[in-house]
């Protein structure tokens, strides 16, 4: 293989008990518009024992598109199997292909005429979820430059994108084998903060990303600790690229929401006390140092309240928040304070036992009272009697002014 062209794209799948999603999975790669001289692919069995590695030796013997496996005992996750395709990998930019999901035809060819038009070092193809969700927010318009503070893009950090293997070599990226879970939002998040450019292909699906069923989803593993243990890795990684500030912040938004919160929702009041507690601990150092008011103001506010007691560490304050989320009751909208602020009165409020301060309970980003859209910074419409009174109020005051 390495005594051809070099490729435009090294599409890197790693296996494990892959089949028969692996059949459908390298199918899509050879019937690629973008050319099977253009391609090549870096496949590694992660120890299956389904016929994945059988399978993927008899498509690389009689497949046009050059294919390389390797075959090594199971690591325990994904990052090793993709390390191991970085390392032989030759093409200009690196895809990572998930053995369980899919290409569209044109996916590889609309994602590197982007990255060369627009000297991007990221590119993110449109997703489509089969028998599961996906990440859609970012995908609403073709962008050549998103820009990662003001975009959606930081709300996908998985592998699935178009990666210049020039950035990879340059920081010597590779996944983090230590980690259970989340060790590609580490790569990529750092391959957004320290490369060239994001781009993004909203116009053709890209990639389908499949929901197994018989329910092995690589997304499924691993413990709680496992995913604290990430998501602290990720706010560590933040941290130390992004200077304290508004654009900090605006990133610290994504690993405390999609993250930190997901590990505190109403699922937690039916866990042992024991594993309650060792859950706050697990979190103190996070919100200790990266939990700011820039990051609570960016945060809706039964999220942000949910959030500030763990923070203040009150377990007993975020049960009851919890029993309230969960009994779905509607949280009373309060003008409060001398500016008129919109606040969601949310248990605690104004209950200074708690230590919880009445700022957390302000509507600072577009939210909901049941079915009642609230905006931040409304004020309160004045009664008929109270614009009557303004009015003659004026009017006296027009009436001394011409004596």
């Amino acid at each position: 293989m390495n005594s051809k062209p070099v490729p435009d794209v090294t599409v890197v799948v790693g296996a494990y008990e892959a089949m028969p999603y692996l059949v459908r999975c390298l199918e899509s790669v050879e019937t690629q518009t973008l050319g099977a001289d253009r391609i090549e692919i870096v496949a590694v069995d992660d120890g299956s024992s389904d016929g994945t590695g059988e399978y993927l030796e008899q498509f690389a013997a009689v497949s046009k598109v050059p294919t390389r496996v390797l075959r090594q005992a199971n690591s325990g996750g994904p990052s090793g199997p993709r390390n191991v395709g970085l390392g032989l990998a030759r093409g200009r930019y690196v895809f990572f292909l998930d053995a369980d999901d899919y290409l569209g035809d044109e996916a590889l060819e609309r994602m590197v005429a982007m990255a060369d038009r627009a000297g991007t070092d990221v590119v993110l193809g449109k997703m489509e979820g089969v028998n599961r969700g996906v990440p859609r927010s970012m995908f609403t318009r073709t962008q050549e430059r998103a820009d990662v503070y003001t975009s959606k893009v930081i709300f996908t950090l998985s592998a699935q994108k178009l990666f210049r293997r020039e950035l990879i070599l340059r920081l010597a990226l590779r996944f983090d084998e230590a980690l259970a879970t989340g060790e590609d939002a580490l790569f990529t998040m750092e391959a957004y903060l320290s490369g060239k450019g994001v781009s993004v292909v909203a116009d053709y699906v890209c990639y389908y990303l499949v929901g197994r069923d018989d329910g092995k989803h690589a997304t499924r593993r691993g413990s709680y600790t496992g995913r604290f243990e990430a998501i602290h890795a990720l706010m560590i990684l933040i941290g130390r690229l992004v200077p304290p500030g508004a654009e900090r912040d605006q990133l610290m938004v994504r690993p405390f929401t999609v993250g930190l919160l997901q590990q505190f929702g109403v699922g937690l009041l039916n866990r042992p006390e024991e594993e309650q507690r060792h859950k706050m601990d697990l979190a103190a150092p996070m919100v200790a140092a990266y939990w700011t008011k820039g990051v609570a103001d960016r945060i809706k506010v039964g999220e942000r309240l949910v959030l500030t007691c763990v923070a203040l560490g009150r377990l007993d304050s975020l049960k009851s928040l919890l029993e309230f989320i969960h009994a779905k009751t509607v949280p009373e909208v309060v003008h409060h304070g001398r500016a008129g602020r919109m606040h969601l009165a949310y248990p605690h409020f104004r209950d200074r036992r708690t230590g919880i301060p009445d700022e957390a309970y302000v509507v600072t980003v577009p939210d909901w009272s049941g079915s009642r859209r609230v905006m931040p910074s409304a004020k309160p419409r004045p009664s008929l009697a109270r614009r009557a009174a303004r009015k003659a109020r004026r009017h006296l005051r027009r009436l001394r002014t011409r004596r």
